[in-house]
């Protein structure tokens, strides 16, 4: 399993747009992919824009991203990436 940690960098957060992205930038890795708020026990699965969209999660707000899986190393680097890059906005 592969774990890092991001801070989300946009002014609204992870509202649908860009967690319309990061969704499908994850579906796109064949590795279980978790997200959750630092220090919060709630996941959700990093495929599915409802359980995303669900966590609430807000501008500098540090989530923790885990993978399992043979891509799990990428997937996890890639959707940090994202997080980091601000989704463009």
């Amino acid at each position: 399993m592969t774990t890092k940690t991001a801070k989300i960098i946009n002014k609204t957060g992870l509202h649908a747009r860009p967690a319309s992205d990061f969704v499908q930038a994850a579906g796109k890795f064949d590795a279980e992919i978790t997200i959750k708020r630092v220090g919060d026990d709630e996941e959700a699965n990093a495929k599915s824009i409802i359980f995303l969209l669900s966590l609430g999660l807000c501008q500098d707000e540090e989530v923790e991203i885990s993978a399992d899986g043979e891509d799990e190393a990428e997937a996890v680097d890639k959707l940090i990436e994202l997080i980091n890059s601000g989704f463009g906005e």
